[in-house]
């Protein structure tokens, strides 16, 4: 507790003497009490100094037992949030791919920058789509592929990769597949002991980029390939301007420490070389409301309120356009580098 004070240059409110009439003293009081109620209501000299210090003591006190600490929100705790226990939110995210205007699912665009040969790592491998058809045909496709790692942070991600049935059906083509969960800045796995690494959509989700990507960079073989996947800032723009009238804004555009505007920098920041990019062509075209809601249902930790929903589909309604759907942007970039 702030003990009262005495001082001959102010009062105890912090006002002249003048215009209190009582003892010039100082207390912690001054900051909860405003001047035009305290004076008028409580003089100073109704107050002896035992009495100010009851009060403060009260106050103090007060203070002290309904003082909570709010965590800090950052990329790595909104991933936790979404996906430690779950991967449905992630799956429900995916199903917007069913509306790509490409003729290629984004997970077979991905994958033809990705070797089929050697061993490779995926960090960050979430439900295992990049593994699974349409992005792998036939597990034939990688018979020149000497070991597969998946991992993820999430153990919910880590039972959904054990239980997918395409992944079981390349353990019986590939030598060596594995699937363990960890962290993308700390991996389990010795200096240059892959010939690829692969980050499709995740470095968003951790809290240092760099510290992430010289990770990846430690693991691989001197040449060998960087694959790292990212949004940009204004990826399904349309879907997030809906989801702010909601509060289903996009978190993740606020947080994420690395996009595909700023990945260029980072990645080569981390000593890559070669880096290169391509953008994802085309966009989605979702054919009515119930997509959005499925999409924003996601974002949040609950579905959202009828209201909204309501909300949500007057919005929508409007902005269909007739024959093409709801058309939403796309900002999906892929950057391949080279560990020298």
């Amino acid at each position: 507790m702030q003990p009262v004070t005495c001082s001959p240059a102010r009062g105890w409110l912090g006002f002249p003497p003048s215009e209190q009439g009582g003892p010039i003293c100082s207390s912690p009081l001054r900051k909860y009490l405003k001047r035009e109620s305290a004076v008028k209501k409580f003089p100073p000299q109704h107050f002896s100094i035992t009495t100010l210090n009851i009060i403060a003591t009260i106050t103090t006190t007060k203070m002290t037992t309904t003082t909570t600490t709010i965590p800090t929100l950052t990329a790595h705790t909104h991933a936790k949030s979404q996906y430690t226990t779950t991967s449905s939110r992630l799956a429900a995210r995916l199903s917007i791919h069913n509306y790509n205007t490409h003729p290629q699912s984004w997970f077979q665009f991905a994958q033809t920058f990705i070797p089929k040969s050697g061993s490779i790592l995926e960090v960050g491998a979430g439900t295992g789509a990049l593994w699974s058809p349409p992005a792998i045909s036939s597990p034939s496709q990688l018979s020149s592929v000497t070991s597969l790692t998946l991992t993820d942070f999430s153990p919910a991600m880590v039972a959904t990769l054990n239980s997918n049935s395409d992944i079981a059906a390349l353990k019986s083509i590939l030598p060596n597949v594995k699937i363990q969960q960890c962290d993308a800045a700390s991996l389990p796995f010795p200096d240059s002991e892959f010939d690829t690494v692969v980050a499709n959509h995740m470095l968003y989700h951790v809290d240092n980029p760099i510290a992430a990507l010289q990770e990846f960079k430690r693991v691989l073989k001197d040449g060998g390939r960087l694959v790292v996947a990212l949004n940009g800032l204004d990826h399904l723009r349309e879907l997030f301007e809906i989801g702010g009238m909601v509060g289903r804004g996009s978190t993740i555009a606020g947080l994420a420490k690395i996009t595909a505007e700023n990945a260029l920098e980072q990645i080569e920041g981390a000593g890559f070389e070669g880096v290169e990019s391509e953008r994802f062509p085309g966009e989605f075209r979702l054919p009515g409301v119930e997509p959005v809601l499925e999409y924003l249902d996601s974002v949040g930790e609950t579905d959202m309120e009828e209201g909204k929903r309501e909300t949500v589909k007057r919005v929508v309604g409007e902005r269909l356009d007739e024959g093409e759907g709801f058309r939403v942007e796309k900002n999906m970039v892929v950057f391949v580098g080279r560990k020298p």
